[in-house]
């Protein structure tokens, strides 16, 4: 069991929480795979970025673009427009705000209207602007696991050893960022579940998860409501999987594992089950 102060560890430039912290998921977009267009308005958006607060997050992660499997991508342009509003309106009201985004711009103006963590699901492979902006900005910067873009990456899932190849490829990103100027004090570190991996890759990774401390940053865990827990759900091998919004209780199963096993934060789009979760996980550590 790794204790709070130990395999956990804490970021430089955000609250140092006595738990695994729940990050909270708003999508402002139309086609995100879990709630796509529920908060696509702004004022929606940023009331349901407060709902996820009352439920229990610690930050909320806000995104104007969809990264599920095949999606295209969006225009800057409709990106800023869509997140930097959301941003302004969740930090006035005192929010930790994350922005997640591929985009050096949107990162740039999403910092500039409050937010105080830079989340790219590239890991700042997308665009070669981001490591600078994000050193410019001095801000906590994830590095997630990435192969490529949403629209091919299912051809990308190709692993001999998963556990070992996504911690060899996170070392070399996480070099390669604070190579940049990224202080690595402010990096924390994903696994990517689900990004260019079949549901036994994702499986592999959530049961590995003490491995990837040997990275020597704090870990973030996303695994709510994504295709491997579907196809844990399915009722057998060719059983259509539940839609995914009927994954929580299975994501709140995940969340619990990730804070037994150490993580920083595990990213959810329902707030409450995995709140619980990670307070019962603190709760039994507290106990051994």
């Amino acid at each position: 069991m790794h204790g709070a102060g130990g395999a956990r560890g804490r970021v430089e430039g955000l609250p140092d929480w006595d738990r695994c912290a729940v990050m909270g998921v708003v999508n402002v977009t139309p086609d995100s795979f879990s709630d796509g267009g529920r908060w696509f308005d702004t004022a929606a958006a940023v009331k349901r970025g407060l709902e996820l607060v009352a439920q229990g997050a610690d930050l909320v992660d806000v995104g104007g673009e969809s990264t599920r499997p095949g999606a295209s991508r969006v225009d800057a342009d409709e990106e800023l427009r869509r997140v930097v509003p959301v941003v302004r309106g969740l930090a006035s009201e005192g929010v930790t705000v994350s922005v997640d985004t591929m985009r050096a711009a949107v990162a740039e103006q999403a910092v500039a209207a409050g937010a105080v963590l830079v989340n790219d699901v590239s890991g700042g492979l997308a665009d070669p602007g981001m490591i600078p902006a994000v050193a410019a900005a001095d801000v906590p910067f994830v590095v997630m696991h990435w192969r490529g873009f949403s629209a091919d990456m299912n051809s990308l899932a190709v692993y001999d050893d998963v556990v070992a190849e996504v911690t060899a490829e996170l070392r070399a990103r996480m070099d390669a960022v604070i190579d940049g100027g990224i202080a690595p004090e402010r990096l924390l570190v994903d696994p990517g579940l689900g990004f260019a991996k079949h549901a036994e890759h994702d499986l592999a990774l959530v049961a590995h998860l003490a491995e990837l401390h040997a990275l020597g940053r704090p870990l973030l865990v996303a695994a709510s409501r994504k295709r491997f827990l579907g196809r844990v759900l399915a009722a057998g091998p060719a059983a259509a999987p539940p839609p995914a919004r009927e994954r929580d209780a299975a994501t709140a199963a995940v969340s619990a594992i990730a804070a037994h096993e150490g993580a920083w934060a595990v990213r959810v789009h329902e707030v409450r089950a995995t709140a619980d979760a990670v307070r019962v996980a603190r709760a039994v550590e507290g106990a051994r």
